[in-house]
This record gives structure tokens, C-alpha cells and sequence, in this order.
């Protein structure tokens, strides 16, 4: 596993650090508001879990599967697999994600969600790929920007594998090519 691995970019130690911060800042910016947190299966699975431990607030959590990727690449039609158990109607909603990259899948998810009339949207995500944009939406809470490469590592996955890698690596592109 780690020989399909080019360099590590993030490791666990900066993991750690920047997940903190997220943390500590929706705590602070969330205060009183009792927010769900609504994650976006699969990859946000490791840094949700960490993240939590990180806000002393009042909150849940709920989840959400979608696809949208075919190899590595965006196909720009998103498909929700698994949809919310929770009424989100005026309750303040934190997606949680774990790159947002090209923007479709997370800007989908909001126009989505916002037709059931939440109090508040607002994105908290690991990684920030905006080179790769292609919808119009931010982040307001990201952990780190990162370069246009192929990253596996802390719950993100080339088919299936390498989520478990402890850090954020770039995968060598003949794994993927």
C-alpha cells in the first residue's frame, strides 16, 4: 500500500492540528445553535469522526451517499444513494466533506438540502482543490488547500483502497493511469 504512494502531503500530526481548529471554530461559531452535522459518505468517514471529538457544542449528526466519480474523474451527474433520516427544516446543517474538488457534488447537495428550508447551510471541508472548480461554491470552514493531484489517505480512496493510510498521500499516477 505505501509503495503506490508518491509523497506524503499532509501528515497525521498537521491532521490533527487543522481538525482542531475546524473544530474549535464551529464551536465557537455554532454556539447555542444546536447544528447537524451531515456527512457525505464515504470519504468524510475519518475526518467526521475526528472533527467531533473537537466540538463541545450541542449538535447530531446525520449522513448522506452519493456518487459521482467514475476512476477519478467527476461525471457530473450525481446520484444520492442514501438520503437524510433527520427533518432538517430550520435547523442550522454543516456538510461535511472530505475534498471539495470540482464543486458538483457539494453545490448539488446544498441546492438539494436547501429546498427543505434549513435555518443555515454552511460547508466545513478537509481539503480545498480549487483548481479543479467547476461550480461556484466555497468553503467556509477547510482544513488545507491543496495542489491538482490525485490524493488517498485519511477516508479518501482510489477505488476502495488506501482510505485507512493515517495521513493524506499523492497516489502515483501509474496506480491510476
Amino acid at each position: 500500500m505505501e509503495s503506490a504512494i508518491e509523497r506524503v502531503l499532509i501528515t497525521r500530526e498537521e491532521l490533527e492540528r487543522h481538525v482542531a481548529r475546524i473544530g474549535a471554530q464551529i464551536s465557537e461559531d455554532y454556539a447555542g445553535k444546536d447544528p447537524i452535522f451531515v456527512g457525505v459518505l464515504k470519504g468524510c468517514f475519518i475526518f467526521m469522526a475526528d472533527l467531533m471529538r473537537h466540538v463541545t457544542i450541542n449538535c447530531s449528526m446525520d449522513f448522506m451517499a452519493v456518487s459521482s466519480y467514475s476512476g477519478t474523474n467527476s461525471t457530473g451527474a450525481v446520484k444520492i444513494n442514501k438520503d437524510l433520516s433527520e427533518d432538517i427544516g430550520g435547523r442550522h446543517i454543516i456538510l461535511v466533506e472530505d475534498i471539495l474538488d470540482s464543486g458538483v457534488t457539494l453545490n448539488y447537495l446544498k441546492n438539494y438540502l436547501q429546498v427543505r428550508e434549513p435555518a443555515s447551510i454552511a460547508v466545513a471541508t478537509l481539503m480545498d482543490k480549487p483548481a479543479r472548480r467547476k461550480a461556484d461554491i466555497y468553503a467556509d470552514y477547510s482544513g488545507f488547500e491543496v495542489p491538482d493531484a490525485f490524493v488517498v489517505g485519511y477516508g479518501l480512496d482510489y477505488n476502495e483502497r488506501y482510505r485507512n493510510l493515517p495521513y493524506i498521500g499523492v497516489l502515483k499516477p501509474e496506480i491510476y493511469e
